[in-house]
Order: C-alpha cells, then sequence, then structure tokens
C-alpha cells in the first residue's frame, strides 16, 4: 500500500472520528472498494447512545430506500427469465393497480377529486419512478390525501398503503415515489415466492449477504443499531425505539430491508463484477448495461422538498449536475470534480445511508449511519468527504 493512500485512509478516519467525538453523529460504518479489493474499511461510534456497544461492519441497520436497487435487481432477474415484462400492463399480475386514479385536487370540503388514469403503468414506470406515485413526505397532495382517508403509511406494511393516487399520468415526469413496492409485489406474483424468499435465494445466499432481510431474525435483533432522531433546534440526537413491523401484509420492496455494511458492499461490488460472483452469472451483462442506463429519456430527477421535516430535509444531490434514472439508480450526467464520474449509479436511504458505484473508475463507496431526518446536512459532509477521499486512494 502506497504512504499517500495510508496518509489519505488516517485522515479519513480522523475526520470520521472526530464526528462522533464531538457528538455530531452517533455512529457509522464505511467502506470504499474495487471489484477485488476494499480500499478503506471504518467504523465509528456507537449502536446506540448511551449504549457501549461500539459500531461494526456487520451491526445491522434499517437501510432504507437502499432496498430498492435490491427490488429492481430480483425484477430484473425474473425479466432475464422472461417471468417478467417491463412494457405490459402491470395490472395482468396485479389487477388491483386497474383501480389506480389521478389526483387532480381536493373540493372546497377537502374531498379528493380524482380522474381514472388512461395510461396502464408498467413495470418499467414503476422502476424509473415514471408510474406517478409519489410519497407524502415529499409531497403535500399526497400527505393530505394520506391523513384525510386514515391510509396508512408504507412502512406498517399494510396493502392499504399502497392504494394513494397518482399525480400525474403514468410516462408524463418523474416522482420519487412508491413505485418500487408495486414493483416488489410483481417479482412475488411472478415467481410464486415472497420478495425476502426470492431475495434470500437469488442474491443474499449467492453473494454470501448473512444478515439482509426484512425480518429481524435473533442473530440480527441482538446487532440491530437504534435509529436516532436529531433535533431541529438543538441539533442534538436522541436515539429511538423506531422499528419496522415484522408480521406484514406485503414486504416493502421501496424501503423495508435491513443489512449490514459488509452485506450492502457485497451488493454493490456485484455490479463492478459485471454480474458475476464465485463463478455464478447472477446477472446478464446485457441486463447490468440496462440497469445503468437512462430509462427516462429527456426527464430528469428533480430535488426532494420536504412536507414532513422530522423524517426529511430538502435533498438536492449533485446541484447543477443533470440525473436521469435507471432501473433502479440516480444516474450523473457528468463527473463530479473530484468524486464519481459521469454514468456512476447512485441512492440512498431516509436512515442517512448512502452508496455510489462508479463503473468508469471501478470503485463503488457504502455510508451507513441511523439518523433522521434525511439528508442530514452533517450526514451528507461526511458522505461527501468519503468520496472525495475515495478517489484519491485509486
Amino acid at each position: 500500500m502506497s504512504t499517500s493512500r495510508i496518509a489519505v485512509q488516517a485522515q479519513l478516519d480522523a475526520d470520521l472520528a472526530a464526528a462522533v467525538d464531538g457528538g455530531f453523529m452517533p455512529g457509522m460504518a464505511v467502506a470504499v472498494s474495487s471489484a477485488e479489493e476494499r480500499l478503506y474499511t471504518g467504523t465509528f461510534g456507537y449502536r446506540r447512545l448511551g449504549d457501549a456497544t461500539p459500531m461494526t461492519t456487520d451491526t445491522v441497520c434499517w437501510i432504507a430506500s437502499m432496498t430498492k436497487a435490491v427490488t429492481a435487481t430480483a425484477a430484473m432477474m425474473l425479466v432475464e427469465r422472461r417471468l417478467l415484462d417491463l412494457d405490459r400492463p402491470a395490472i395482468e399480475l396485479l389487477p388491483e393497480l386497474a383501480a389506480a386514479e389521478v389526483l387532480l385536487g381536493f373540493s372546497e370540503d377537502g374531498e379528493a377529486i380524482t380522474r381514472p388514469v388512461r395510461t396502464a403503468i408498467t413495470l418499467r414506470h414503476l422502476l424509473t419512478h415514471t408510474a406517478g406515485f409519489s410519497y407524502d413526505t415529499w409531497d403535500s397532495r399526497i400527505d393530505r390525501f394520506r391523513k384525510q382517508t386514515g391510509t396508512p403509511a408504507v412502512g406498517s406494511g399494510q396493502l392499504k398503503a399502497l392504494t394513494t393516487p397518482l399525480v400525474f399520468e403514468p410516462g408524463s415526469d418523474w416522482n420519487y415515489s412508491i413505485g418500487i413496492d408495486w414493483a416488489g409485489r410483481m417479482v412475488e406474483a411472478a415467481s410464486g415466492q415472497s420478495l425476502g424468499d426470492f431475495m434470500h435465494e437469488n442474491i443474499f445466499a449467492p453473494l454470501k449477504m448473512t444478515a439482509s432481510g426484512f425480518r429481524l431474525r435473533p442473530e440480527m435483533q441482538s446487532r440491530l443499531a437504534a435509529v436516532h432522531q436529531r433535533d431541529a433546534t438543538t441539533q442534538t440526537l436522541t436515539a429511538t425505539d423506531f422499528a419496522l413491523p415484522q408480521e406484514v401484509e406485503f414486504e416493502g420492496g421501496g424501503g423495508c430491508l435491513y443489512s449490514t455494511l459488509d452485506d450492502y458492499l457485497a451488493f454493490c461490488r456485484l455490479f463492478l463484477k459485471h454480474g458475476r460472483v464465485d463463478g455464478q452469472q447472477l446477472l446478464a451483462p446485457a441486463t447490468l448495461a440496462a440497469m445503468g442506463a437512462n430509462q427516462i429519456g429527456d426527464l430528469r430527477v428533480k430535488s426532494l422538498r420536504s412536507v414532513q421535516p422530522h423524517r426529511s430535509n430538502d435533498a438536492d444531490f449533485m446541484p447543477g449536475i443533470e440525473k436521469t434514472w435507471g432501473f433502479s439508480f440516480m444516474i450523473n450526467q457528468a463527473d463530479v470534480p473530484g468524486r464519481r464520474r459521469a454514468g456512476s449509479l447512485a441512492w440512498a436511504g431516509l436512515s442517512n445511508c448512502y452508496y455510489w458505484i462508479d463503473l468508469t473508475t471501478g470503485i463503488t463507496g457504502v455510508f451507513i449511519s441511523q439518523v433522521l431526518p434525511f439528508a442530514d446536512p452533517i450526514a451528507l459532509g461526511l458522505f461527501d468527504r468519503v468520496e472525495q477521499a475515495a478517489y484519491q486512494m485509486v
């Protein structure tokens, strides 16, 4: 290992440790890797503030919307097997989608005004966030609809949570949404398995992801990190008892996986290894190329404007750089100076978990913390620091 790489790693260690020592973060687990070699691994702080158990690379965390890429991978495996089709109407597998309506507004007495959808929703729409669905966290219309109708939150695991209306006609716009939850249900319908069982058999087991799943097995529960809430005024952190329901009506492919740094890094490295692991081709090169290509044409990824500040800050990743979407990753259309190259794949999780996969340079990075609200400036600043350091190591 070169002296310069050692110096970069030492400085990154110091910067991340200082965030914990200063009380700005409870704990973090971080890794940077090429296809075959870890360039950096660091763990800092504690699983729960007030508890001396340190964060480790096998600490179990709620990875929230980092689940989406795993669900998309499962769906694309079934596309390869011709059990799913990107462009056939999704109602062929999920008849309940026939009830989808577009929200036009609200009447004077507060009732939702809707009309039937005119365009068939497809798996392509669902994987690219162009189906017309939304999230109440970043959409005041859906927030209002859910509260007025008593529709449960997606994290509840209740099927009724997926019945919120569309906010535009499928295919006409991009909007971050619950579409991947519907895609997960398509995986179940096509495979005849639960989403978790399909992921275990086809993704987790081949990749040796031994601590990933929708349900917390006892050995996972014993290594679970707490989700911490940052106070908007004082910026102090408080450990919460947040946990996803373990008995659910559907497994949330949009944001309900638990995993570890080690496990998720193995998943990201799959894309650097061209879909091949231990002599097994999990995804064909053509499938990988499609997943990492712009699938939304002239549409562009928009910033997320929060309407629930306790859950999320406003989020605008890489301002000034155009972003598109693949199956199912955000893709930057230009190089980020000193950081990822154009065409890199990335996304995040509500609990301030982040990753990127740079197919050009051949490196990937994963940053896991357990802090709300999302797009926490401190966590994002540290993630940026990790990414900058990564490109000084290669």
